[in-house]
């Protein structure tokens, strides 16, 4: 089975529930930074969550961005996903020590910490909801984060499976939540449900040869599958887009990428893909920044100008 995202209902619509298999772009994200396990385990349970909170969007412009700030020695994780459930993200640590490879993810991580999600949602100014982290272990964190923030009782299981030679063997999700209406008897079915729910690597490696449908349906008697779409680790960024961030920088320290290294290279923090630029792609950037500059001073002096005759 390929990585996919399967939103559902189920008990007459009161319980909504999303599942995913993320273990082809966790292992993508892990040999791009050439994570160590305990590194990529964190980021792929953020990964595996992230994937689903963007599938909740409403639209195709909108994103989200989650930022885990802990204490522990990974630092900072941070993931962007959007309205298709793909997603991108770092660790700002990723490297680890031998006595720190062997910690859980929760003491990678460090308490205490924050959880953040910021939602990009073509407003003019973005959405923030912040919470404590409760444990680090990721899944009970975002649950807390649900219930908190956007008021919607929610369960959450995450898991990542790796191997000893780096190799992911399962990774995914399940997010579980009730909605207003749900009654005590539908909610003692969701807590049946859930207490009887193996670990999510377990679920996925089971179902690892039929699909994700056949566990929606399984969960409940009345499951309806809403869609079930793919899902992978895909960067926005480009060499147009970092040639863009280059006419940010000095013309001073574009013309020290010329004439003394005699090009750049620009990687990505969110996949690792670097661009290369040589001397001519600066020159030309260099060119096109002195030209504007002068265009805009130019503009700024017939302003002036003109504002003179009117106060004459």
């Amino acid at each position: 089975m390929k990585d996919q995202l399967v939103k559902a209902m189920a008990l007459d619509g009161r319980v909504r529930f999303y599942i995913d298999r993320t273990t082809d772009l966790v292992q993508d994200a892990m040999d791009r930074f050439d994570l160590p396990n305990g590194s990529a385990d964190a980021l792929g349970r953020v990964l595996s969550i992230a994937s689903i909170m963007g599938s909740m969007l409403k639209s195709e412009q909108e994103m989200l961005t989650i930022n885990i700030l802990g204490t522990g020695p990974l630092g900072s994780i941070v993931v962007d996903a959007y309205s298709n459930g793909n997603v991108r993200g770092f660790v700002a640590n990723p490297e680890l020590t031998p006595e720190e490879a062997h910690l859980p993810v929760r003491d990678l991580i460090g308490l205490p910490g924050t959880l953040i999600v910021t939602k990009d949602l073509q407003m003019e100014e973005n959405w923030s909801g912040t919470v404590e982290l409760q444990n680090g272990e990721i899944g009970q964190d975002f649950a807390y984060y649900f219930t908190l923030s956007e008021q919607t009782p929610t369960a959450v299981s995450v898991g990542v499976k790796i191997d000893e030679n780096g190799v992911v063997e399962a990774a995914g999700a399940l997010v579980l939540q009730m909605m207003p209406d749900a009654t005590d008897a539908e909610i003692s079915i969701c807590e049946n449900v859930l207490s009887g729910l193996k670990p999510m690597t377990e679920l996925i490696a089971h179902y690892d040869d039929s699909s994700l449908d056949q566990l929606a349906l399984d969960l409940f008697e009345d499951t309806e599958v809403l869609e079930t779409n793919p899902i992978a680790f895909k960067c926005t960024c480009s060499k147009e887009k970092t040639a863009g961030l280059l006419r940010t920088v000095s013309k001073e320290h574009l013309k020290e990428m010329i004439e003394e290294d005699h090009g750049a290279d620009v990687t990505c923090n969110f996949c690792n893909t670097t661009y290369h630029f040589d001397e001519e792609e600066l020159k030309e950037i260099l060119e096109e920044n002195e030209k504007n500059l002068t265009e805009s001073e130019e503009l700024e002096s017939h302003v002036s100008e003109d504002q003179g005759d009117l106060a004459a």
